[in-house]
């Protein structure tokens, strides 16, 4: 029983520290020009948050979601649908990441589409989030507490429980889904990314629902493209070059005038 809490709280504890690792590794990366979806000055001059804010809400956010987390797993004694044991065959391990992946897909494809669909949580809640028009790293996990608790807590509770995986293998699973989302912020197209070749939704994708244009558009995160696809929300952008250096996310002809 105490090996398995200890699991548990690694599961809570470890996204955190891949967290700013991954993000800090990514702020180094941001002098590099040439890979950039939005220029520096455009950084400074359009986000409406100061990135100290950012990271005193990111942390306030994550022990919020840490606490909350763990009182989950104490009065379920973390066992509500999940097993405790590991499997040991990879076909099972696999089944049950695409579970969890397809889970947390759908419920936040949902949840943040009524976020910008409802203007009063838009208001009081997400629009914080979209205070970063120029997405970064570190910004990533930049949102209201309560849609926190609500998007990634309740989100992952459910992954977890419905794709029936151990609280060792959510360890990987989560910081996994961390640094994927980490990843969707970045600001940057670099080459060879795997990432953004096994997922369609990656930095460039998600960049564009941040911008006025696509505010609409875009909502599936953190992996896959089929909701958007699915239910009309999809929006195609071309990837171009910036005149002085980086590239560009801009939508398809037939959205520029929406």
């Amino acid at each position: 029983m105490g090996f398995a809490v200890s699991d548990e709280l690694l599961g809570t504890v470890v996204p955190i520290v891949v967290y700013w690792i991954y993000s800090g590794m990514y702020m180094c990366l941001g002098s590099f020009e040439n890979y950039r979806l939005h220029s520096k000055s455009d950084e400074e001059e359009k986000n409406l948050v100061s990135k100290l804010t950012v990271v005193k809400g990111v942390l306030f956010q994550q022990l919020l979601q840490a606490a909350v987390a763990i009182l989950l797993f104490t009065a379920t004694g973390g066992h509500a649908g999940a097993s405790s044991q590991q499997p040991s065959s990879f076909i099972v391990l696999a089944s049950q990441f695409v579970t969890a992946m397809l889970v947390m897909d759908t419920w936040q494809y949902f949840l943040h589409r009524y976020f910008h669909e409802n203007k009063f949580l838009y208001r009081h809640l997400h629009s914080r989030h979209h205070r970063l028009v120029v997405p970064y790293a570190f910004g990533a996990l930049y949102n209201h507490p309560l849609e926190g608790l609500l998007l990634d807590t309740v989100g992952g509770a459910l992954s977890f429980m419905l794709s029936g995986m151990s609280p060792r293998t959510s360890i990987y699973f989560f910081s996994f889904a961390t640094i994927k989302t980490v990843d969707d912020h970045c600001g940057l197209m670099l080459p060879g990314n795997p990432l953004h070749i096994f997922f369609r939704n990656n930095s460039a994708y998600h960049d564009v629902h941040h911008q006025l244009y696509g505010s609409k558009y875009n909502f599936s995160q953190p992996f896959f493209v089929m909701w958007d696809r699915i239910l009309g929300t999809y929006m195609p952008y071309s990837l171009e070059k910036r005149a002085e250096g980086g590239f560009e996310a801009r939508p398809t002809k037939e959205f520029k005038e929406d």
